[in-house]
């Protein structure tokens, strides 16, 4: 996604250079690349340098703390405030002579165990990730569902068994990881989730007591890991195990069985249904944008609320002035832009800098 006018890209998965402008929410992989000056928070820096090792010069801001920019002699600046999806995630809000914008990347409105307590801010034009933008995702209350994680942990360690709890390495992990300090079970850490641990240490995060998951070791233990590990491989064909996904699709029906579990908890490190409203309303914005998972359905609910809001989906090109009156003046308008994968690279090329034609 890029605002053109000011060659600002939110998340981009192609790696962008200067003179273009490059905002990394959070350390995710499906919202990071290699690219070589992002603006970002510290602990974002820190956690790409693991999964994206390599040089690069990140602008690493404190949240609240608004960072100068320029784009052909316009003046703007970007101002970060976390987002609650994991540790250093943060939204963007982006100020100039124009509107408000505010760009939320993943988040959540509920406390987290390894995040910061996400702070929305008044905005003109808000863009909002809406993974579970329909009515049934209806997220229980996390004490609950980690009463339900630390029933099936015990029953299965009773059974003799290995339970295996399945979550994404970054994240959901270190976040159930602290959510069972007060269960007293032996904790082992597969090699993806051990080393992103470490770094949430080293960033001030603390744990219970943790070993390394190796499947000759894994008896007596429950186990955290990613799907598709190859040591949780090695675990499945030499012992008893029984496998739990943690994520919010666990309410859909018949996810169980489609994963091939023995169980599945809704516990998700992104906001429900109940919590995008009341963003929207704490944010009032005057126009909303819609960018992944149900966006569609969201954009519709908002706008039968009275809400101008539509969905950012391919070839999907909407107005979205950033400049200063002189400059529309001219001519020359911003936009925000959803650029599909295939259409990058023919975006990219339009986006270079040119004579104003009176485009964008």
């Amino acid at each position: 996604m890029v605002l053109p006018g000011l060659r600002l890209w939110l998340d981009p998965r192609r790696v962008q250079a200067p003179p273009h402008h490059v905002f990394v929410s959070h350390a995710h992989s499906d919202h990071t690349a290699r690219h070589p000056e992002p603006v970002c928070t510290a602990a974002t820096a820190r956690l790409m340098r693991v999964r994206l090792p390599g040089e690069r010069r990140a602008h690493q801001l404190d949240f609240r703390c608004p960072l100068p920019r320029e784009t052909d002699g316009v003046p703007w600046r970007i101002t970060l405030f976390p987002a609650g999806h994991i540790l250093g995630s943060a939204m963007a809000l982006v100020e100039g002579d124009g509107p408000r914008v505010l760009y939320t990347g993943d988040f959540k409105l509920r406390s987290g165990w390894a995040a910061e307590a996400c702070e929305p801010q008044p905005a003109d034009t808000l863009i909002i990730e809406t993974t579970f933008g329909r009515p049934q995702y209806v997220f229980p209350p996390p004490s609950t569902v980690l009463a339900e994680i630390v029933r099936f942990c015990r029953e299965t360690l009773d059974r003799r068994e290995t339970p295996v709890l399945l979550a994404y390495a970054l994240g959901k992990s270190q976040a159930l990881l602290r959510g069972l300090a007060d269960a007293a079970l032996p904790l082992a850490l597969d090699e993806s989730v051990h080393r992103y641990t470490r770094v949430y240490e080293e960033l001030g995060q603390s744990f219970p007591p943790y070993t390394r998951f190796e499947p000759e070791c894994a008896a007596g233990h429950v186990v955290l890991s990613p799907p598709g590990s190859a040591k949780l491989e090695a675990l499945r064909a030499s012992g008893r195990i029984r496998c739990a996904w943690v994520t919010g699709w666990a309410l859909d029906r018949g996810f169980r069985f489609r994963a091939k579990v023995d169980a599945a908890f809704p516990l998700s490190d992104h906001a429900d249904y109940p919590e995008l409203l009341e963003f929207v309303e704490r944010v009032q914005p005057r126009r909303v944008y819609t960018v992944h998972g149900f966006a569609a359905d969201f954009a519709r609910t908002l706008r039968e609320m009275g809400i101008d809001a539509r969905a950012l989906g391919q070839e999907e090109q909407l107005d979205l002035p950033l400049a200063p009156a002189r400059r529309l003046r001219r001519g020359a308008r911003h936009a925000v832009r959803f650029v599909p994968r295939p259409q990058r690279k023919r975006a990219r090329r339009a986006l270079r800098p040119r004579r104003n034609t009176g485009r964008s």
